[in-house]
């Protein structure tokens, strides 16, 4: 497999472009003081479809040969949305593997960009046993949620673009899941910024795997963060040791204060995921008190 990197980012931003939004970055000068640094928020939950999952889904949608009519991931919401999404500007029929349990506005999203929801258990060996049985039989293409240099490529444009519109960002916090943005930020802002992972407590499956140099299961899906439960890919894993990543991790209690103190001070709704690099970087000390970013990856939640 060819190695990504920064030219991968670069090629991927200039086929998503036409479809995807240059989402806005915001500050707060209650919210520094409170924080005490001078931090930049990139609003992904202003993309398409509610989250940064369309940049990935995107690139690797107009990147499939011509003659695929159909595909599949799964997904606890926003890949699943976004990938119905994409898949739609091509008239691609989506299938979405997606817990039973999963939130209520994150399966309707899929639904209403035309995903065809195929249910499954709340594990992630639920989702990957579901999908085998779909793919036995399905001429479907499996498009992965995050363990796949396409949608890695697809997710670096979000950093790429956020250090373009900062470019004196020093550090850029994420939110670690499956690992397809941070690892794409990673890419993007080599040798131009830090980047250092979030995760909760109850999903520190990505935290572990770095300490012990190999990649550890999923934890139990227990985290009220549902777009972080899943397992750090293979790819993913590789990038961040490679990179030596940093990621601290946060309590419920604290990404919930952070996801109501970003409500209260930015004026914008965003999903407890999203919070979780918030709740990190507000823990955490730090020698860069200027040009700190935080990437807000998603806003669907249930009113």
């Amino acid at each position: 497999m060819k190695q990504l990197n920064s030219s991968d980012i670069v090629s991927a931003l200039k086929l998503i472009s036409p479809f995807i939004h240059q989402t806005p970055v915001l500050t707060s000068r209650t919210l520094n003081e409170r924080i005490e640094r001078n931090v930049y928020f990139k609003c992904e939950n202003f993309q398409k479809t509610g989250a940064f999952k369309a940049r990935g889904a995107c690139n690797a949608v107009f990147s499939l040969p011509s003659d695929v009519r159909s595909v599949v991931t799964h997904s606890s919401g926003n890949h699943g949305a976004a990938l119905s999404w994409a898949a739609s500007l091509r008239e691609i029929r989506t299938f979405v593997i997606c817990p039973v349990d999963a939130s209520p506005a994150k399966r309707a999203n899929i639904m209403r960009y035309g995903g065809e929801i195929v249910d499954c258990g709340s594990s992630l060996k639920d989702r990957e046993t579901a999908l085998s049985e779909f793919l036995a039989r399905s001429d479907a293409t499996f498009i992965p949620p995050y363990d796949d240099p396409k949608i890695i490529a697809g997710q670096g444009t979000c950093t790429s673009e956020f250090l373009a519109q900062v470019p004196e960002l020093k550090e850029v916090w994420v939110p670690i899941g499956g690992g397809g943005l941070i690892s794409g930020a990673v890419l993007a802002s080599k040798g131009r910024a830090t980047v250092v992972g979030a995760e909760p407590e109850l999903a520190r499956d990505a935290h572990d795997s770095l300490e012990a140099g190999k990649r550890l299961p999923a934890l139990p899906p227990r985290t009220c963060a549902d777009g972080l439960r899943t397992q750090l890919g293979v790819l993913n894993f590789s990038i961040l040791h490679d990179a030596n990543t940093r990621v601290v991790l946060v309590t419920e209690d604290e990404l919930l204060n952070a996801q109501k103190m970003i409500w209260e001070h930015l004026k914008i709704v965003i999903e407890r995921s999203s919070a979780v690099p918030v709740a990190a970087l507000i823990k955490s000390e730090s020698s860069c008190h200027d040009g700190v970013g935080v990437i807000l990856s998603g806003g669907n939640v249930e009113i």
